[in-house]
């Protein structure tokens, strides 16, 4: 029997969701529902889903809080949803920790394909890898893809899923550029358009775990108008 990929949706919006929920349904997918912010961990805990889609604005607690709260635990993807097209809610979605954002109103045939593209990135990072450790930055970095762990100078670095997968795309061509389109394909299995900040947001949170210098990073570098390199 076929297992199918858990998704919840967390948002108050009863006849979205009913229309969301029948559509992901009919494509395949196990389909759980939370209106409530204040009972989302909970559900989460409960229902174990393999990827959430979250709305920003929820009665109890918002949905920015509750992606903050669960980063840590939740390995799985987290897209986020809000009705605000505003640039300063998308970098602090991200910030925290969402692995994609998307206005409403959403088609859910557009949901439905940044849906799979997550869960693909997901398989495709965790298991296509031809070794499960990786030692860079002479050795003192150390990524574990078995266990999805990373130290650096032996000191375990707690990241994000969406941090992890990023810096184990980084290490697969350490000490080679590696282009934003590249990371793009690779990171989310879609065509770079340009405009698109998420890379750049996480690429800016792995410097900070790390303890980099911001205006002279020496982990990951930016090598301009062409992209970054993972030390090797």
């Amino acid at each position: 029997m076929v297992t199918k990929d858990k998704i919840l949706l967390i948002d108050d919006d009863i006849e979205l969701t009913a229309l969301i929920s029948q559509f992901l349904s009919a494509n395949g997918f196990s389909v759980a529902v939370e209106h409530y912010g204040d009972k989302a961990k909970q559900k989460i805990l409960d229902y174990k889903p393999d990827l959430i889609v979250l709305d920003l604005m929820l009665p109890g607690l918002d949905g920015l809080t509750i992606c903050k709260d669960i980063r840590h635990s939740f390995l799985g993807a987290i897209i986020m949803l809000t009705a605000l097209d505003d640039d300063i809610d998308e970098v602090t979605g991200l910030e925290v920790g969402a692995d994609d954002y998307l206005c409403k109103p959403i088609k859910p045939r557009v949901l439905l394909a940044h849906i799979r593209a997550q869960l693909r990135r997901q398989t495709t990072l965790t298991q296509n890898h031809q070794q499960d450790i990786r030692q860079v930055n002479n050795g003192e970095l150390k990524i574990d893809a078995r266990k999805r762990i990373v130290t650096y100078h032996q000191k375990e670095i707690l990241l994000s899923s969406a941090e992890f997968d990023l810096l184990w795309v980084l290490s697969s061509s350490a000490g080679t550029i590696i282009t934003r389109d590249q990371l793009h394909l690779e990171i989310f299995r879609l065509e770079f358009d340009g405009y698109d900040r998420s890379i750049d947001l996480r690429i800016s949170r792995l410097r900070k775990k790390l303890g980099e210098d911001p205006k002279d990073p020496q982990i990951i570098k930016t090598i301009r108008n062409k992209g970054y390199l993972l030390a090797g």
